[in-house]
């Protein structure tokens, strides 16, 4: 008994085979496009941004000087914490929606 793909048209195969490879393809050629774009968040106004690519990788800081403190580090570092957090956040959002791209509404049980 040959297992069946839900949702594969019968006779299929070959069809179906090609469209997992150039999903595939989609998948990758999106997911390298996504690391190399940057994705910034800005707190307090505008005193701290943050810069990371699609990879997590923070790629620059920018504090405006006058929210340095040396009183109140404390700010500063929450203010950090809250831009770096919100830039990775919006970078996985821009892979998940490149992913979801990717698939062209085809759904494998266990894919992204």
């Amino acid at each position: 008994m040959k297992a069946r793909i839900p949702g594969a048209p019968q006779g299929g195969n070959n069809n179906m085979m090609k469209r997992i490879q150039e999903m595939q393809e989609n998948m990758e050629r999106i997911q390298k496009e996504v690391e190399a774009t940057e994705f910034s968040s800005s707190v307090g106004g505008g005193t701290v941004e943050v810069v990371v690519n699609g990879a997590h990788e923070v790629t620059a800081i920018h504090i405006n000087p006058e929210v340095v403190d040396p009183e109140d580090v404390e700010m500063l570092e929450d203010l950090m914490i809250s831009a770096t957090n919100e830039s990775i956040r919006k970078a996985n959002e821009a892979m998940e929606k490149g992913m979801e791209q990717a698939k062209g509404g085809l759904s494998i049980p266990g894919l992204l």
